[in-house]
């Protein structure tokens, strides 16, 4: 049977809202795509835009007048540049039977609910993993680790960093904000000797690992640490399960993530959202019945494409895990 269009189904702003009581979705399974790509809202499913050029936002101009004289007067060139929004979802049948039968111990609309939204929100983090965590993408901007940060006596990861950073400052003349990790990286972070070193003189009495929060790191590092920790399944259906992390342990990106909507603040990359058919960028929820199999259908689908904008405003750090 054909899913029913847009105008059949109804709007489920009810169960949308409801998924805040479950710890914040995207927090809980530690989502950072819309950290890393913070979104800008289009008006068209797809188009064309201008892009400035990185060395022309810093460029130096004569701007002395004299007396009798005009102004100097800027100029600047853009760089086409494309995105296209694409329809993501999914959905979850709700059998009728099924329902009466376990009502007792679970709220299947609920549980259909979380499971549409979790497989959006996870696909959209792959997404955003697999353009950012890109060796191919960051060829001339990539520093492979000589020790590895899980070696914790002799890796120097704030050495690494700060030489990332400067290399982003040497590129596009921007300093870097962030940096990004998986939770496993993170956890290898927290043995390092160097690092626990530096926490030590920022006021903590006790520098053990378990005690050495992100914040903490972020001091250390003097930028925004931000820690992805969503899994994926990687084993096809029906096979035994293989899990690994979305954001691979090999890499960490020390960048420049967008603080603010405007979009012409110079950034890695942007999560552009059509929301003309009803879209919401952390999904819409929608539910429609489907007699044929006599079930309830709940559906989460959003519209986005996910841009690298500014190659420059990156450097990537390769081999930070052993294999």
């Amino acid at each position: 049977m054909p899913s029913p269009t847009t105008a059949l189904s109804t709007q489920r702003p009810d169960l949308a809202a409801s998924l805040e009581e479950f710890d914040l979705v995207m927090d809980r399974q530690g989502f950072i795509a819309q950290q890393v790509m913070p979104v800008v809202e289009v008006a068209k499913q797809s188009g064309n835009f201008g892009k400035i050029p990185i060395e022309q936002l810093l460029q130096t101009r004569t701007t002395n007048r004299a007396p009798g004289s005009g102004y100097n007067r800027g100029s600047f060139t853009f760089t086409p540049t494309t995105y296209a929004c694409e329809e993501h979802g999914m959905e979850e049948p709700i059998d009728d039977r099924e329902s009466q039968m376990y009502r007792e111990y679970f709220d299947a609309e609920m549980i259909a609910t979380q499971r549409a939204f979790d497989a959006v929100l996870r696909n959209a983090e792959v997404r955003a993993a697999t353009a950012i965590f890109n060796a191919t993408t960051w060829t001339d901007y990539t520093t492979g680790i000589i020790e590895e940060w899980d070696t914790a006596d002799a890796a120097v990861p704030l050495t690494d960093v700060e030489t990332a950073v400067q290399a982003v400052w040497d590129q596009c003349g921007l300093w870097p904000n962030a940096l990004i990790v998986n939770r496993k990286v993170f956890r290898n972070l927290r043995n390092c000797a160097q690092i626990i070193d530096r926490v030590k003189y920022q006021g903590f009495m006790d520098a053990r690992a378990g005690n050495i929060s992100v914040e903490a790191m972020s001091q250390a590092f003097d930028l925004q640490l931000i820690v992805a920790g969503s899994p994926k399944n990687t084993a096809k259906e029906g096979q035994s399960v293989s899990i690994s992390s979305i954001w691979s342990d090999e890499y960490a990106m020390v960048c420049r993530v967008a603080t603010t909507r405007d979009f012409r603040e110079p950034c890695i990359a942007r999560t552009f959202h059509w929301s003309e058919d009803g879209s919401n960028v952390g999904g819409t929820i929608e539910s429609y019945r489907d007699e044929t199999v006599r079930s309830d259908i709940i559906r989460c689908r959003h519209d986005v494409d996910e841009v690298v904008l500014y190659v420059e405003a990156g450097h990537l750090l390769s081999n930070v895990t052993t294999i």
